[in-house]
């Protein structure tokens, strides 16, 4: 949602650091994406009995991670910096069509997966000493989410912008400070 909200600030509003922060966000979203399929994968196989299940939600995920992989190749196939914005821009509002099949999914279809847990107007259908961790737990993820791409922007950053006075200027105190 993050990289969609981006390429929609890239493209009605012109704002450089949008697209800086939708490249940094693609790859640490493939990232989480792929562990979770991954991990969802190691979980599965004790579970279900397979390691791999064409189940709506596990599909939709991949989906997801060649829609992270798409952009982070379509950046790299366009020589032009703002075509390759703007191109990946596109890609991650269409992109947006995929959050809500995900969310919902498991409610849409019959599948492997249980039925949300957590709604918004019910009550918790777990105990407490159960649904508390895994709040926190998402909380953290969230956490080390924001931070990632924070730092990552600042990369993205101090390298496209890495002729200019501002950042040499940076440069120069952060290697005097060391």
């Amino acid at each position: 949602m993050l990289m969609g909200t981006c390429g929609v600030v890239l493209l009605v509003w012109r704002m450089k650091l949008a697209d800086m922060v939708l490249e940094a966000a693609a790859p640490i979203g493939a990232s989480f994406t792929a562990l979770a399929l991954v991990t969802g994968a190691v979980w599965g196989k004790p579970t279900w009995g397979t390691w791999w299940a064409w189940d709506a939600r596990v599909t939709s995920m991949l989906i997801l991670l060649f829609l992270y992989l798409g952009i982070i190749g379509l950046r790299q196939a366009l020589a032009r910096p703002e075509a390759a914005g703007r191109a990946c821009a596109i890609l991650a509002i269409v992109g947006l069509v995929n959050i809500p099949i995900i969310k919902y999914s498991v409610d849409w279809w019959l599948t492997l997966h249980q039925p949300s847990t957590f709604k918004l107007t019910e009550k918790p259908a777990m105990p407490p000493s159960m649904w508390i961790p895994l709040l926190l737990s998402v909380l953290g993820f969230y956490a080390l989410f924001i931070w990632s791409v924070l730092q990552s922007t600042r990369v993205v950053v101090l390298e496209r912008e890495r002729r200019t006075a501002w950042v040499q200027n940076f440069v120069a105190e952060q290697g005097s400070k060391a």
